[in-house]
């Protein structure tokens, strides 16, 4: 719960390029707000045009947490994102400051509202060992395997999510008992109210078209030199969580010879697509949210009243 007289969290969700981060500075620099960034590629430090990433100007205008916390060799989990954002809730509100939650990473805002399942901490060697068999078999036979053993679960993983199927398998084989089960027993209400408002055009064609400007904008900026810069550490592989963001795996394969970079390019926007619609999937099933277009005339005054009304 909320301390006595704190203001409780606003959240700002959408889908990637619906213009958030521009809405959230200026509710922030309205409302006396601090924005904790709910992504889950932001948080890697040196992914920054690819993740469009709020800059340095922006981030000195208004006070940002969540970005940048870590390498991206290293790994930055659910259950550890649901671990910060709770305590620097605590903390920005024991400043006398609203607590403003801005991303799209679904399922970090819903692991964050519901609670976590008590999950079991991870196993190299299993985890070492499913790899291997992916590298045999390919991640689509494991995740056919996972249908077997927890259809649920199967239903929610693409069958080319090795990180998420392996994890589920990993689970599984740690306890006996599925993924699904251990969520729907543990899951707790995560005990703060808040209001939720989505920043989404309400015809995804609309949003495709401004994200296929966005990614010129990036390629423009030098997105593909980020990658190279990335890949030339000698460090990173495509199996890590950082290099599976959208944009890094197909401009690193271009630069791997596997493709040209017009084929990056195309794929990029093919999986920036994608995951828009995954995002209004997940927007769509979230219950007593507000919904606010970006593209209709007003949208700032609009959401100062909501605002004005909940706070």
């Amino acid at each position: 719960m909320t301390m006595a007289g704190a203001l409780n969290p606003i959240c700002v969700m959408g889908p990637t390029g619906s213009g958030k981060s521009a809405l959230a500075l200026w509710i922030a620099e309205r409302f006396n707000a601090e924005i904790i960034t709910v992504d889950s590629a932001q948080v890697y430090r040196h992914l920054d045009i690819g993740t469009a990433k709020p800059s340095v100007l922006e981030r000195q205008q208004v006070t940002h947490h969540l970005i940048d916390v870590c390498e991206p060799t290293q790994p930055y989990s659910v259950a550890q994102f649901v671990e910060d954002a709770t305590r620097l809730i605590a903390e920005i509100q024991a400043r006398g400051r609203l607590p403003l939650l801005v991303g799209g990473t679904m399922l970090y805002f819903r692991a964050l509202q519901t609670g976590l399942a008590k999950l079991p901490t991870r196993n190299e060697g299993i985890r070492q060992r499913l790899t291997q068999e992916a590298a045999v078999s390919g991640w689509e036979s494991l995740h056919q395997r996972l249908a077997q053993i927890d259809p649920q679960a199967a239903l929610k993983i693409h069958s080319r999510d090795g990180q998420r199927i392996q994890r589920a398998l990993e689970v599984y084989e740690l306890t006996g008992c599925t993924l699904s089960s251990l969520h729907a027993e543990n899951l707790r209400r995560g005990g703060w109210p808040h209001l939720k408002i989505v920043l989404a055009p309400n015809a995804r064609e609309d949003l495709f078209a401004r994200l296929q400007d966005r990614l010129e904008a990036m390629w423009r900026q030098g997105f593909v030199a980020e990658v190279e810069g990335l890949k030339q550490r000698g460090d990173l592989t495509l199996d890590q969580p950082s290099m599976r963001s959208v944009g890094y795996r197909q401009i690193w394969q271009a630069l791997e010879g596997d493709y040209g970079l017009d084929e990056a390019k195309r794929l990029t926007l093919q999986a920036t697509m994608a995951l828009a619609k995954r995002q209004y999937t997940w927007l769509h099933a979230e219950p007593n949210a507000v919904w606010v277009n970006p593209l209709e005339p007003g949208v700032e005054e609009r959401t100062a009243q909501i605002l004005s009304a909940a706070i």
